[in-house]
C-alpha cells in the first residue's frame, strides 16, 4: 500500500489492504468487503479512550446501519493479540481490523501529526508540522463530557482513570510510535468508490478527539450513493 498524501475524497478508489481481525477469524480485505457498502474508521490503539467510545459509539450505529446494507469496520492501531484480549470481554458487532503500523490509516490518508523542533523556522502546517506550543495550547472537551476544556493529553488521563484502563507495555509502545496519529472515517460503496470522508481536527488542535456524530455518520450513509 502505497501513503497517501492527502485524505482521500468523495469520488477516489479506496486502496487494498488486508488486516488480521481481532474478532472474527483471519483477516478481512477490502476484497472481502467489496459488493457492499461500509463504514471504515480508522482509530489510534487502545491507549485512545476517545477512541474506544467511539467503537462503542459505532457498535450502537451497527443495527440501523446494517439495516441500511451497509457493514460498519473499525481498524485499530493496536497488535492483534492486545486487541483480541480486550475485546473478548467487550464484545461488539463492530468488524475489528487491527493495523499496528498505521499502513492502512496511510494508504487511506488519514494524517499523522509531526512536531516541528523547537527553535525551527519552518512554518507550521496543522497537521502535518506542528509546533508543541500549538499542542500544549489545545483545550477539548468533545460532547461535553468534562465540566471544563482540558489539554488533550490530560484528557486522555482523566478519561483512562475514569474508565478503569490501564496502559500494558503494548499500548505504551503503540502510543511512543504513533502518538500523533489522527482519526478518519470513511464510507465506500460496494464498487469501492469513497462516498463520504470525515478527518479528526481539520481546522486545529482544539477539534482533536471530536469524531463524528452518530446523527452525522447516519446522514451520510443515507446519502450514499446519490
Amino acid at each position: 500500500m502505497a501513503d497517501q498524501i492527502r485524505p482521500l475524497q468523495p469520488g477516489e478508489p479506496a486502496p487494498s489492504f488486508a488486516l488480521a481481525a481481532a474478532n472474527l477469524e483471519g483477516t478481512i480485505s477490502l476484497a472481502d468487503l467489496r459488493g457492499r457498502p461500509f463504514l471504515i474508521g480508522f482509530f489510534r490503539g487502545l491507549h485512545c479512550p476517545f477512541c474506544r467510545r467511539q467503537v462503542e459509539q459505532l457498535a450502537g450505529l451497527h443495527p440501523a446501519l446494517r439495516s441500511a446494507g451497509i457493514e460498519t469496520v473499525a481498524v485499530i492501531n493496536t497488535p492483534v493479540d492486545r486487541a483480541r484480549l480486550y475485546f473478548r470481554h467487550r464484545p461488539t458487532p463492530v468488524t475489528l481490523l487491527c493495523d499496528p503500523d498505521c499502513r492502512t490509516h496511510r494508504a487511506f490518508g488519514v494524517p499523522r501529526g509531526e512536531f516541528l523542533p523547537e527553535g525551527s523556522s519552518e512554518r507550521p502546517e496543522w497537521p502535518h508540522r506542528a509546533t508543541m506550543a500549538q499542542f500544549e495550547a489545545a483545550r477539548i472537551n468533545p460532547a461535553g463530557v468534562f465540566p471544563e476544556p482540558l489539554q488533550p493529553m490530560e484528557a486522555n488521563v482523566v478519561l483512562n482513570a475514569s474508565d478503569g484502563f490501564e496502559l500494558v507495555e503494548a499500548d505504551k509502545a503503540i502510543l511512543a510510535d504513533h502518538g500523533t496519529q489522527l482519526v478518519g472515517h470513511f464510507l465506500v460503496d460496494a464498487t469501492g468508490i469513497v462516498g463520504w470522508a470525515q478527518i479528526e481536527a481539520r481546522d486545529g488542535p482544539n477539534g482533536l478527539c471530536t469524531f463524528p456524530a452518530a446523527a452525522q455518520i447516519l446522514a451520510a450513509a443515507k446519502n450514499l450513493g446519490r
